[in-house]
């Protein structure tokens, strides 16, 4: 990963919104429908084009395909390991409700809101799978979808002058059922086995990997009764698959992102960055990302003078959210960046989003226009923050 001592670089989460019409091409896949290939990917290679092409116009350094040909991640780790099926519920596929549960901490505290999430569901149109579960040996089988969406990133990028990019992968912990290994650590670590090639696949194109794991620490919320010791203990567990599944890969061009949440709402039972930071910091990674733009985070640019930055480590903190539609002022940007760079050292952060602005296909939080707008703000903002005298 590249650093700089002389200006603030910029990249982002990894998901965009994607355009109607492939919104609908999609679901129509997700449904078993018919459609028709050649017109989908020549709509999936041009507007992963035109996506590369608008984040470098925003002034994002470290780009990538805007997740455009994956409806979801777990839609998409369906299309790439083999040895799972689909179990449709009785009665079908619930509404969805957003990544925070209605039996939350947060939902449990505040029902009043929740309420109304629900009565004005964003997540109505988001497009759904049946859930999967493992019935036989898990193989990866992605390789034909992989390199498409590699080759994608790598023309646009070449195409308008991208020098560094990266692309999002699957952290290597399935959340799907398990009817075929002897136990569940054998089945996890079969299941980081397959992921690993996705991983190993997108190093050998020269492009940095993303590990993306949002329920590291969006968990706590569901998990009512648990610890803040015993939730950190969980943690260390699911540190050991992903190191497991890393091992022996490059770290210094491996990114690990986390978030406490991705959706609107008070969100008070987030987890706070000093009390997992450590945990973060085993993680087989170069660099770690994560939320601090939000109101529930702004505050933790304090975290790096606290706990030491381990040598050769980078920290990439949202210096935009995903959580609300207010596009963040360019100068406010600014301040957290230089906030930020003074407390972990200027060379040792690149800045981002919060999260994704479309980690589900079709979740109608924030529209288009508003999430360029914020990746605006954020190269806008890298500008004056590069310009301004640190400390």
């Amino acid at each position: 990963m590249k650093r700089s001592t002389e200006r603030i670089r910029t990249t982002h989460t990894g998901s965009l919104p994607r355009p109607p019409e492939l919104l609908e091409t999609m679901r129509a896949i997700a449904e078993g429908r018919p459609y028709d290939r050649e017109v989908y990917e020549a709509a999936v290679k041009a507007h992963v084009a035109e996506v590369v092409r608008k984040q470098v116009q925003a002034g994002i350094d470290v780009v990538n395909d805007g997740e455009t040909s994956k409806p979801s991640f777990q839609a998409y780790v369906a299309e790439r390991l083999e040895g799972f099926e689909a179990r449709m519920p009785p009665g079908g596929l619930p509404v969805p409700t957003g990544p925070m549960g209605v039996g939350g901490r947060d939902a449990t505290a505040f029902p009043d809101f929740y309420e109304y999430v629900l009565a004005h569901n964003p997540f109505l149109r988001t497009i759904r799978m049946a859930p999967r579960v493992c019935v036989a040996p898990i193989r990866y089988a992605g390789r034909t979808p992989l390199q498409r969406d590699i080759a994608n990133l790598k023309q646009a990028m070449a195409a308008w002058g991208a020098h560094e990019g990266f692309m999002p992968a699957l952290a290597p912990i399935s959340g799907m059922g398990n009817e075929h290994y002897r136990s569940e650590e054998e089945f996890q670590v079969a299941y980081g086995d397959a992921m690993r090639e996705e991983y190993q696949a997108i190093l050998d194109a020269g492009l940095l990997l993303q590990i993306d794991y949002p329920a590291l620490v969006s968990s706590w919320d569901a998990r009512r009764s648990a610890t803040l010791t015993e939730y950190r203990k969980w943690m260390q567990g699911r540190v050991e698959l992903i190191n497991h599944a890393l091992r022996g890969l490059p770290e210094d061009r491996i990114r690990f992102h986390t978030c406490y949440g991705v959706n609107f709402g008070p969100r008070v039972s987030d987890l706070q960055l000093g009390e997992v930071i450590d945990i973060f910091y085993r993680i087989g990674a170069g660099a770690y990302s994560f939320e601090a733009a939000n109101p529930r985070h702004d505050h933790e640019w304090r975290v790096p003078q606290v706990g030491k930055l381990p040598e050769g480590k980078i920290l990439i903190p949202g210096a935009v959210t995903h959580s609300n539609v207010m596009v963040e002022h360019p100068e406010v940007v600014a301040d957290r960046m230089e906030r930020w760079a003074c407390a972990a050292g200027r060379e040792n952060v690149i800045f981002g989003n919060d999260c994704g602005f479309q980690s589900t296909a079709g979740n109608e939080e924030i529209p288009v226009s508003v999430a360029w707008a914020k990746l605006a703000a954020l190269g806008e903002g890298a500008r004056i923050a590069s310009k301004r005298l640190w400390c």
